[in-house]
């Protein structure tokens, strides 16, 4: 019996839908996978705007989240997305590329590269992605982190090596070009706060958050011997954060983070026919503690790092070594409203353990040392340096010296300075030498698109600072004896 025309038509239309559904679908519509969640760990979760939040003009959102991400250069500049991602086609030099919560930033230069496209970006304010909107959480719980390693990034060494033709057209000076496979990328994600890393020579170790944040750092050239660890403790720290941001102008911003914090410097250093030397960068790892999604917005409480070490070693042989602990605030935080701000810190300074007694070594000569450790609390979007939003940076600075007292025969000279300043405000800030090495790199190169690449600044958004703590002491108390360097 032959089958009826409405049984037929019915029978095809089915079997153009099964077929349908056999295609490969975009990646930003895809259904949910077990990878899917693997690609938000390592690259962040897609943002999905909510009706309470408006963006930017030039802001592009590009479809998939983490699947769309294919790698990240470990400087962070350039990112290799899938060239079918929706939206993809839109990026262009100046607009605002927002594809996951850490993929966020200012585009450079868009370069094609078989199925992929090569993004190259540039910070960008929180006020240049969000138009208008209000985020706020409380007790947002400190446990439990994500960190993220930049592995080999340029900004790590003392200078850039050559850049490759990854992520451009050619480089303006054509050293001999690595291939793409050979460009450092990002390494996983891992869970936990430990974690080692290399930056100007230096090898560190972040750790967080059983104790507190800190570095602990090694460094020898030969002639220059440098071991030391450098803490900002707390205890079960949680956070509170309101952002308000009105016609692209941020109207309120509060950040709190509690947990009782003190600081802890231990540290040894030697000289035998070395040069002296200063270092200043950030340790190459994120802390990070995802928030979620706030009005479709992914944002992330993220702890960051910085390292100054100043030699002043007067003689071309000696040691030095030193360690003290110091109870500092309650409370750390600072709020912004009406056009002023100030900081909200609940100091209870105490000295646990004295930095000046525990100074020993061999001086001959004077030895002097600077350590300053800078630990910074973000609540925002991007990640390593181009992290941008509501932040708090504690920067302690220990200065010592120890040597021969000329006016006081039976003593030597032991100096310390302690000095503890905080700097808070929104948007983002980078240290001024990383700022050159960066633009020294970027200089290098021919873009694809973009007419020209400018510099990166070196901040962005409104900040205030505020010294917490400042003493020093010096012994024996003879004019000889000087002041500590700070």
């Amino acid at each position: 019996m032959r089958p009826r025309p409405r049984r037929a038509l019915v029978a095809a239309v089915v079997a153009l839908l099964v077929l349908a559904g056999c295609a490969d679908p975009q990646p930003a519509d895809r259904p949910a996978d077990p990878a899917a969640g693997a690609d938000d760990l390592r690259y962040g979760p897609a943002p999905v705007p909510e009706p309470g939040v408006t963006l930017q003009p030039d802001v592009v959102l590009v479809g998939g989240g983490g699947r769309s991400v294919r790698s990240v250069t470990a400087d962070g500049l350039t990112w290799r997305l899938d060239r079918r991602a929706r939206n993809a086609d839109a990026l262009a030099p100046g607009k605002v590329m927002f594809v996951t919560g850490r993929g966020v930033g200012r585009v450079l230069d868009v370069a094609p590269d078989g199925g992929d496209l090569l993004v190259t970006i540039g910070p960008v304010d929180i006020t240049e992605v969000v138009r208008d909107g209000t985020f706020a959480r409380r007790g947002i719980t400190l446990a439990d982190p994500i960190v993220y390693p930049a592995g080999a990034a340029s900004w790590a060494d003392d200078a850039p090596a050559p850049p490759s033709t990854y992520g451009r057209s050619a480089p303006l000076r054509r050293p001999a070009a690595r291939a793409p496979a050979d460009q450092p990328v990002q390494p996983p994600p891992q869970r936990g706060g430990d974690v080692a890393a290399t930056a100007h020579g230096y090898q560190v170790y972040s750790t967080c958050c059983t104790n507190g944040v800190g570095v602990h750092f090694t460094y020898d050239d030969g002639g220059v011997r440098l071991v030391g660890t450098v803490t900002l403790t707390f205890s079960r720290p949680d956070a509170t954060f309101h952002l308000a941001i009105g016609g692209g102008t941020v109207t309120r911003a509060e950040l709190e983070i509690g947990g009782g914090f003190g600081i802890k410097v231990d540290f040894e250093g030697g000289i035998r026919d070395g040069r002296n030397h200063s270092r200043s960068f950030p340790v190459p790892v994120d802390i990070t503690f995802p928030i979620g999604q706030v009005l479709g917005i992914p944002l992330s409480f993220t702890i960051g790092q910085t390292l100054s070490v100043t030699t002043a070693f007067g003689a071309k042989l000696g040691t030095v070594k030193g360690s003290g602990e110091f109870a500092l605030a309650g409370s750390l935080g600072f709020g912004y409203a009406d056009g002023a701000a100030g900081p909200r810190i609940s100091k209870r300074v105490q000295r646990r353990s004295s930095l000046l007694n525990s100074l020993t070594g061999v001086p001959v000569g004077v030895m002097g040392l600077v350590i300053r450790h800078g630990v910074r609390f973000t609540v925002g979007i991007s990640a390593f340096l181009f992290t941008a939003g509501v932040y708090f940076e504690l920067v302690t600075s220990y200065g010592s010296t120890l040597g021969s007292a000329l006016g006081a025969p039976y003593a030597q000279c032991r100096g310390v300075g302690i000095g503890v300043r905080a700097v808070f405000g929104v948007g983002y800030r980078i240290l001024e030498p990383v700022v050159r090495v960066l633009n020294t790199f970027l200089s290098l190169l021919t873009p694809h698109r973009a007419a020209a690449i400018g510099p990166i600044p070196a901040q962005a958004g409104p900040r205030w600072s505020t010294t917490v703590h400042d003493a020093e002491e010096v012994v024996p108390d003879v004019a000889v004896c000087g002041r500590p360097p700070r």
